[in-house]
């Protein structure tokens, strides 16, 4: 886009107002019955009051039923009249405003003058990064980078709750519970309440409360402003004189504004009792439900398990839901209706299913139309789901809706009506760990004026923490692209390490467990173990995401036994059962896995389990890997921030470590 000074005022006049003529216009056309203005008194409703829209999972309902399941998420509520807000519903009548205050500065009242240019430096996708020290980790900070060349710094460090723009309900319960901050909120605080895209990349188990905490205090304190906004401007519209001209821009389209992506039910209610610590609501409407459908107190797993994975399967593990949430001065109200609704939790899979889809002739995302925060927490355990569904999830979000849902326009903020929300929104995305998938995420979906951040702490390496003394030999190929990359990797390990399992009549495959994280690669493996003559003499068997309980005990059985010399593993496997697996001589990974504690668990716990049952003489054990240059996220985790690069660039393919 153009940005040049010289553009008259007309043309930029119709190019500004060019969205929302549009969005009248298919409103009007698709549903001209629905039209109307939002009632400013809280007369009995008019007889052209809209159809409710429908429930976000009936679309599931049939299936629930079909199977005999009850769906413990379906809502049977009307959509409210916006209107119908009691002015007495205040969250706080004594807050002052304050110019300074990000919500102002970025939601409320944005600044007519720089935003502008931000956003059309955004929409020219003008991105400047810069790679800085911020508290105790690495900030990679980008922004959109106007023609005037004006920087946009990070933003102040922030020591505790006083450093915080924070509603005075908020801020005195905060004062109350945790009045400093330790070093992982004084790197996340920052960010979060100054309306920053974030991607944090060093989410731990002992962090997660910390993390969960400061999501749901700056949710919370987003809600409470907008809604405080909006009831007072209710009320001076009411007591305004009918020839008074009052333009207050106080809202979107529809009333949900916070969308928190979580990967299981029991990863809801901890993010759900963050916020309850928070705002210590008098009542909570429906608590019994959302008790009995989310929360599961029975233990399932042995002493055995890592606390990651105690962390994210304990409780109801359940990965298909949606809750909306509704907020009032004194009380919360679980399961409403989403139109009704200030925040939705949702899994991926069960917003996708809300949404619906095209084939089924019944979608709805109009609900996501006005979305201003989006948090997804754990995202590394949501990339072991079905990552298209979250990417499913961001290309419906913040477009202009195809009904009217009762919206008063003449309230709608400006920047909603330009079709400039995502411009606006703030997405942030905690992970254990970087990713090339949450990377272009954020390069595709996060288009934040303010700007955007990685934060990333470098990473000393997990090779030198095995609990076991072995050969850890790591091979690098060349692939020309990303494309390329997997049909390099099948001829490298086809002509390089299958040779070193069929030698000597196959005797050296005996104990041989091959890592392979992709199911797609997984496949390819295991039918060349399955067809090709020069392994006919190499017995394996296969784990995968995809096999039962039997299927998998009896692959570990007769691989501990040596029945079978080769076991084929996937990550996603590994990820969801932990499996101890027993007799294992040799490492083979296929590629590296994206959550580095794995490759502790299999190249480290598997062989000393081997060592201590007089298996594996000690320090016979043997880890081979094979990398490209396209595994540079992965290697670094494994090998450390000072090795990757050599091991990348240098002009050697193999490299030792004991």
């Amino acid at each position: 886009m153009d940005i040049d000074d010289s553009d008259s005022d007309d043309d930029e006049d119709v190019t500004s107002t060019q969205p929302y003529a549009n969005l009248m216009k298919r409103l009007i056309e698709s549903n001209p019955q629905k039209a109307k203005r939002r009632k400013l008194d809280h007369a009995p409703a008019e007889d052209n009051q809209p159809e409710p829209a429908p429930e976000s999972g009936e679309e599931e309902k049939g299936n629930d039923e079909e199977k005999g399941a009850p769906d413990v998420d379906e809502v049977e509520e009307t959509e409210e009249d916006p209107a119908d807000i009691q002015p007495d519903d205040l969250f706080d009548d004594d807050d002052d405003l304050d110019e300074t205050d990000p919500f102002e500065t970025h939601i409320s009242n944005p600044d007519e003058k720089t935003v502008p240019l931000r956003v059309r430096a955004a929409q020219s996708g003008k991105w400047k990064m810069q790679r800085q020290p911020f508290e105790s980790t690495r900030a990679y900070w980008s922004y959109p980078q106007t023609e005037d060349g004006q920087e946009l710094p990070l933003p102040v460090p922030a020591t505790g709750v006083s450093n915080l723009h924070l509603k005075k309900r908020l801020k005195e319960v905060m004062e109350s519970q945790r009045s400093t901050f330790n070093a992982v909120e004084k790197t996340i605080a920052p960010f979060l309440f100054n309306y920053r895209d974030m991607l944090y990349c060093d989410r731990t188990v002992g962090s997660s409360e910390d993390i969960r905490r400061l999501a749901a205090l700056h949710a919370l304190n987003h809600l409470y402003k907008t809604r405080d906004r909006v009831i007072k401007n209710n009320a001076r519209l009411a007591k305004s004189d009918a020839n008074e001209d009052l333009e207050l821009r106080d809202q979107g389209f529809t009333r949900p504004k916070v969308l928190m992506i979580l990967p299981t039910r029991q990863s809801c209610v901890k993010m759900v009792d963050s916020i309850l610590s928070v705002c210590e609501p008098d009542q909570q409407e429906n608590r019994k439900r959302f008790e009995d459908g989310y929360i599961d107190k029975l233990s399932k797993f042995s002493d055995d398990k890592p606390d990651d994975f105690r962390d994210l399967f304990s409780g109801n593990d359940d990965d298909m839901f949606r809750l909306g949430m509704k907020f009032t001065r004194k009380s919360v109200k679980y399961f409403s209706q989403f139109y009704n609704s200030d925040i939705i939790f949702a899994s991926p899979l069960g917003l996708r299913m809300a949404i619906g889809s095209e084939e089924e002739k019944k979608v709805d995302f109009d609900f996501l139309s006005s979305i201003e925060l989006v948090i997804a927490d754990q995202a590394d355990a949501l990339l072991m789901q079905n990552w298209e569904h979250v990417e499913f999830i961001f290309e419906h979000l913040n477009i202009q809706p195809k009904d009217a849902h009762g919206c008063d326009f003449s309230r709608v903020r400006s920047w909603y009506l330009d079709d400039q929300a995502k411009y606006f929104r703030q997405t942030v995305i905690f992970s254990a760990f970087n990713t090339p998938e949450l990377a272009e995420l954020m390069r595709t979906h996060c288009h934040n004026w303010a700007g955007k951040v990685r934060l990333q702490q470098e990473c000393p390496g997990t090779i030198q923490y095995l609990p076991v003394k072995a050969r850890q030999t790591f091979s690098r190929f060349d692939a020309p692209t990303v494309a390329a990359d997997p049909d390099a990797r099948f001829n490298y390990f086809t002509k390089a390490i299958v040779p070193l399992l069929t030698k000597r009549g196959a005797k050296d495959a005996n104990g041989t467990l091959i890592f392979i994280p992709s199911y797609l690669d997984f496949v390819r493996v295991r039918n060349f173990f399955a067809n090709n003559p020069i392994v006919e003499a190499v017995t394996f068997g296969t784990i995968s995401e995809y096999a039962d309980i039997p299927e998998a005990s009896r692959a570990r059985s007769h691989f501990l036994t040596g029945r079978h010399k080769v076991l084929l593993y996937t990550e996603r496997a590994h990820h969801f059962r932990r499996y101890q697996i027993k007799g294992v001589k040799r490492v083979i990974m296929y590629s590296l896995p994206d959550n580095p504690l794995f490759y502790q668990e299999i190249a480290g716990n598997y062989l000393q389990k081997s060592e201590q049952s007089l298996l594996l003489e000690h320090g016979q054990g043997v880890v081979r890997v094979m990398f490209s240059k396209y595994d540079l996220m992965k290697l670094e985790r494994i090998v450390g921030t000072s090795r990757v690069g050599k091991m990348i660039r240098e002009q050697g393919d193999t490299f030792d470590f004991v």
